[in-house]
Formats: C-alpha cells, sequence, structure tokens
C-alpha cells in the first residue's frame, strides 16, 4: 500500500519514495529545554510518532532523530537567573520532557542529538560556508549571506523584498543584508561559550539543526518534520545552510509541518495565561485521552483544544475499552504485532489522516460490539496500536481517575460490604455504600456477571 505526503516544499501530495529503502531518514525538530512543555508542543511529536510507526511497518529500516536545543538565549537567562550552570538547567528539562512524551504514548526516537555535543559539527559546517562564500564573519560575528542563495524563500514561498518588511530578523550594523542571519555569536564572559576560530562564543540556532542532521542521518535526509511556526525563519535557513554546505545537494526531500494548537479559539500564550503543561495534565487526565485529542484533527490543520473536547475524547475511548472488556475472555495470539486493518491503514497512507483512522477505529469498535470474535478483537487491538491508542489493560482503563488510578482495595471492599448488606436484605446499608462510591467518582454496574465499577474521569 503506497504512502503518500503532502511536501511543504512542493505545495503538493506526492507519493513517498524513500532514497534508501533500507534506511529511511526522518528528523523533528524537538524542544528547547530551559521549562517544561505544553501541550502545544506535543503536537508534533504525537502525530509524527504516528508516521514513523506507519514507516517501519512499510520499510526493512528507519532511523528517527529528534534533537535537544540546550544551548539558547532563553537557557542563558534562566540559568543566569537561577545562578547555575546551564547544564543543570537542560539536564532537568530535557528528562522532563521525555518523561512526558513517554507519558503520552510517544515512543523515544533512535536518535536524540544535543547541540552542545556537536560544537565541532557545527564550527567546521561554518567554515565551509565561509569558504565557499556563502558565510562571512563580523565583528565576532559570523552570518550567512542571503544574497548568495538565490532558492531563498522557496519553502516560506515569500520573495526577499517581503522578508525585509515582514520578517523576524534582526537588524545589526555588522549585516551585509538585512536578511543574512547569525551562524556563530560571541559570548561575553557570563555567558557559556566555546572557543571557535572567531573567538570564544556559542552557535545561532538555526545552524546547529543543520549540523546534527548531517551527523546522523546523512547530507540528504527523507523528511523533515516540525511545527509550521518553524516554517520560516528557522526551516528557511536550514535549507539554505545545509544546500550550500554540501555543494547544491538537496537537504530534505519531504517537509511535513503540523498546524498549531489553541485554546478555547485563542492561542496558547503565557501573557494569556492559557498555557497547559504536559506534566500537569497527564496528572488530570488519562494520557490516552490526550493523545486522542491531539490526533483527532488533520495535523496540517489548526487543532483547538478545551476541556469539553478532552472530556469527549475520554467517553469515545469509554466507548472503546466498554468493548473490550465485554470481550476479555475472548483469546488474541498477541506474540506477533497485530496487523494493521487495511482500511485504517489506507487513511493513515493517505498524508496521515488520522480523522478518517479514528473514524475506521470505531467502525472496528462496532463491529467488535455486534459480532464478538478473535478475528474483530484483534481488528481492533490492532488499529488501535497503529494510533497507539487502547494499549491498556480494560479494568485498568475503568478504574483510573484522571491520571491516576483510585484505591482499589478500598473500593474493593465497599463493594464486599454492599453485597453483604445487600444479601442480609439491609437495603439502606447497600444505598449508603452506593453514595459514597458515588463520592469516590466510582460508578457500579449490577450485571449478570457481577458488579463492575468504573471511575468518573471529567
Amino acid at each position: 500500500m503506497p504512502i503518500s505526503l503532502y511536501n511543504s516544499l512542493s505545495r503538493r501530495t506526492e507519493p513517498f519514495l524513500p532514497l534508501d529503502p533500507n534506511r529511511v531518514t526522518v528528523y523533528l525538530c524537538g524542544p528547547t529545554v530551559y521549562n517544561y512543555v505544553h501541550i502545544g508542543n506535543a503536537r508534533g511529536p504525537a502525530v509524527f510518532d504516528v508516521l514513523v510507526k506507519l514507516l517501519r511497518r512499510h520499510y526493512a529500516g528507519v532511523v528517527y532523530a529528534r534533537n535537544i536545543t540546550d544551548v539558547d538565549d532563553k537557557i542563558n537567562a534562566a540559568a543566569l537567573e537561577q545562578g547555575v550552570p546551564i547544564g543543570q538547567i537542560t539536564s532537568r528539562f530535557a528528562q522532563a520532557y521525555r518523561e512526558d512524551m513517554a507519558g503520552l504514548g510517544i515512543a523515544p526516537p533512535d536518535v536524540e542529538p544535543h547541540a552542545t555535543a556537536h560544537i565541532g559539527q557545527i564550527t567546521a559546517m561554518i567554515q565551509t560556508l565561509i569558504a565557499n562564500g556563502h558565510a562571512y564573519e563580523a565583528e565576532g560575528h559570523v552570518l550567512f549571506d542571503v544574497a548568495s542563495y538565490s532558492a531563498y524563500g522557496a519553502l516560506s514561498g515569500r520573495d526577499t523584498d517581503e522578508l525585509i518588511a515582514g520578517a523576524r530578523v534582526e537588524v545589526a550594523p555588522y549585516k551585509r543584508n538585512p536578511t543574512d542571519f547569525v551562524l556563530w555569536k560571541p559570548s561575553t564572559p557570563e555567558l557559556p561559550g566555546w572557543d571557535s576560530p572567531w573567538g570564544r562564543g556559542r552557535p545561532g540556532w538555526h545552524i546547529e539543526c543543520s549540523a546534527m542532521s548531517a551527523a546522523h542521518l546523512g547530507e540528504t535526509i527523507d523528511i523533515h518534520a516540525g511545527g509550521v511556526d518553524l516554517q520560516f525563519p528557522h526551516h528557511e535557513n536550514e535549507i539554505a545552510q545545509s544546500t550550500c554546505a554540501h555543494g547544491g545537494k538537496v537537504f530534505a526531500r519531504w517537509w511535513l509541518h503540523n498546524g498549531m494548537l489553541t485554546f478555547d479559539g485563542r492561542k496558547m500564550s503565557k501573557s494569556l495565561g492559557n498555557v497547559l503543561h504536559v506534566h500537569e495534565l497527564l496528572k488530570q487526565h488519562p494520557h490516552e485521552a490526550l493523545r486522542l485529542l491531539l490526533l483527532r484533527g488533520h495535523y496540517r490543520q489548526p487543532l483547538d483544544w478545551s476541556d469539553a473536547a478532552v472530556a469527549q475524547a475520554i467517553s469515545t475511548l469509554d466507548g472503546w475499552y466498554r468493548v473490550l472488556r465485554e470481550l476479555s475472555g475472548v483469546i488474541v495470539d498477541m506474540i506477533q504485532p497485530l496487523p494493521v486493518p487495511e482500511r485504517l491503514e489506507a487513511a493513515l497512507c493517505d498524508d496521515l489522516n488520522t480523522p478518517q483512522a479514528l473514524a475506521e477505529l470505531s467502525l472496528l469498535a462496532d463491529a467488535a460490539r455486534q459480532a464478538p470474535s478473535a478475528g474483530s478483537k484483534a481488528a481492533l487491538l490492532g488499529g488501535g496500536a497503529a494510533l497507539g491508542l487502547l494499549q491498556q489493560d480494560p479494568e485498568a482503563w475503568f478504574k483510573q481517575a484522571g491520571g491516576n488510578a483510585v484505591d482499589a482495595t478500598r473500593v474493593e471492599t465497599l463493594l464486599e460490604e454492599r453485597r453483604a448488606a445487600r444479601a442480609a436484605r439491609d437495603f439502606a446499608r447497600a444505598d449508603a455504600i452506593r453514595e459514597e462510591l458515588t463520592s469516590m467518582g466510582v460508578v457500579i454496574e449490577d450485571g449478570a456477571q457481577g458488579t463492575r465499577w468504573s471511575v468518573v474521569k471529567h
């Protein structure tokens, strides 16, 4: 089944054909680690986690890199404010980021390069750009000469005049052109820095990804992914410097950009007070509900986050897990990875159409409910696995409260007391226990198979 992906550079959907089917290369721009990440930062990792899973099903080898930016002015400011080395800031929040992504069911990358571990590769690339006439030194800085690269602006679709008029460019007297961007900048004594041919300093943000990508994936990669907010200037600059440093070779053959996340229709920002940190959300809601919400819109479109949308995601998963709970006695061979149903796989092959894939998952749940069998259960589980959903034991799902499990021992004790009260026809006591369970957020269902309980998650 062929995979087609929308290429931001060509502005059309194209059949995906890697350079080497035995080594498909994917690079995702990772976080700048100076604070906890918010849920908007998780959308790219979540959707491209599904993409990498898809690629691994279709190709013998996939190398997936997601970098860590661990030198940056925001990091420097945080370190100075707290009076600690930048490594103390970055190690803490890089680990927090890994834990947050794992908490959302996002698999770790094959390679996690750190910018500070690639200073040698960065300075070597800058030296090559200077030697090729694409960069110049000025007042301790090294800048890329945008005028030397005629294709600049192709990714963002902007011409030079537009870039000068409205771009996020730093005006400085040492620049030849307003659009020239920094590859290396000097560091004052209180700032982190490394020795270089241009004096003690530190790299610019854009050159870091180019050097790390080349070091681990090669000079030409198959897919470069990231948020649409990185399309300009970050990705535009990556293309320019990588192409010029590597003798005109194509840097990335496909560019994939995910849309931004809003909160109740408004942009997430600290000034509006609506930034939702992943580590806090994981304490409040089941992680699969957060993941489902991140996947419910097509990755290229904006996605709005709301409490109502979280509640709907939980309700949807309740329905699917209820089917699996009813099928608990049906045995499925789990030794091998379960195959992904064809229609769901076709949706993912069509430019990662997760909304359609989720619709197909709902149909699989309906089919398993109406015709319980090992085959229908396997199809539901296989489809869920492709999306990173339905990965829990159904009973564990229903006994979660928010992001945490309730005291199951206490609940079972109360249920046993209730059974005894009902047997003794002490219905007042039985009703009182039900009310106590309700106050704990526990819902009980009496049926032919006995009493089952679940936890209200919202």
